[in-house]
């Protein structure tokens, strides 16, 4: 009939159609340890899900097994990149194959994160910044793990990567270095919410600089403008600057064009150097020489750390400190 609203195929529809009891299907569904169901059964029984479109319901499952097939993904309020990206992507492809799914949840000061996972019972918590201890001790008592990759630095605990902001601005200012530069300078994006990674890697630069015995870095900011980038560019000629280190690739590609805008080139007149080496790195005019984070390294790593701590095993190794590696090209 028209308008009818079709009714949801439930196990006990599967049961008649494989002709074995409910109890069996939800062996099968959730591959109960301990039940010896032949082989032929259990593809009986897939065949039936498959023939009559069954799809388990996840709320149910969830009130059964204490939690549900998603593992939630906290995003702070950063904006997003091509980096994240990929770690979304990656995330959602390692999970996918055991029949979990990925939900990324950026979470703002108005909503508490308690809020979103007890409503959400996950299978397990990711996140990239460092959440409150309290709030980790109340979801790991709720018998959810939490693996993070705090960005800030400090000291790595269970559940935590600490990722090393530090060592991306220092290798940047220890490169430009090592190419014969003495006064250089640090473009800073104009978004107040990347401070927790510009903070860290501006305070390596200066920190290689001391050490090297070499001025701070002059930092300006380096908005997606060309004319504003032009100015910078021309400021830090004035100074005598001869190279940057950007706070990113995008940064880079700003302070470039603004660079050919004021007639200035690339590493001739001030070298360039960026971060995140993203896919449009090579083909920057020149090619831009950027620091590589290996974000695919730390997608796989989360991806591992969820998977055993949800089986109940030893977190895998950290990504050594290698993931964080140069890339030379013409710009610097």
């Amino acid at each position: 009939m028209r308008g009818a609203t079709r009714r949801r195929v439930t196990a006990a529809d599967v049961a008649r159609e494989a002709g074995v009891s409910q109890a069996t299907v939800s062996y099968v569904l959730n591959d109960t340890p301990g039940q010896t169901i032949p082989e032929r059964t259990r593809e009986r029984v897939r065949s039936a899900m498959e023939r009559l479109g069954y799809t388990p319901h996840a709320a149910a499952r969830a009130l059964r097994t204490g939690r549900s097939d998603v593992v939630l993904f906290v995003v702070p309020d950063w904006p997003l990149g091509p980096s994240l990206d990929t770690i979304i992507e990656r995330l959602s492809d390692g999970f996918e194959d055991r029949g979990l799914s990925l939900l990324t949840r950026r979470v703002r000061a108005s909503r508490p994160l308690a809020e979103l996972w007890r409503t959400v019972s996950p299978a397990a918590v990711v996140t990239l910044e460092g959440l409150d201890a309290a709030e980790v001790r109340a979801m790991e008592d709720a018998g959810v793990p939490v693996i993070s990759a705090a960005v800030r630095e400090r000291r790595s605990g269970d559940g935590v990567l600490a990722t090393s902001q530090l060592l991306v601005g220092a290798l940047q200012l220890q490169h430009l270095a090592a190419t014969g530069h003495v006064r250089t300078g640090y473009a800073s994006p104009g978004d107040p919410r990347v401070a927790v990674f510009r903070d860290p890697r501006l305070d390596g630069a200066r920190s290689a600089a001391f050490e090297l015995g070499l001025p701070d870095p002059s930092d300006r900011v380096v908005p997606p403008d060309v004319d504003a980038a032009a100015r910078a560019a021309l400021a830090w000629r004035a100074e005598g600057v001869t190279a940057v280190c950007a706070y990113n690739d995008e940064v880079a590609f700003a302070l470039l064009a603004g660079m050919r805008a004021a007639g200035l080139r690339a590493p001739d007149d001030l070298a360039v150097i960026g971060v995140d080496d993203i896919p449009l790195a090579p083909f920057a005019s020149p090619p831009l020489t950027t620091v590589s984070t290996d974000v695919e390294a730390l997608a796989a790593y989360l991806a591992t750390a969820v998977l055993r701590r949800i089986e109940g095993r030893p977190l895998p190794a950290a990504p050594r400190s290698e993931a964080i590696t140069l890339v030379v090209r013409a710009s610097a």
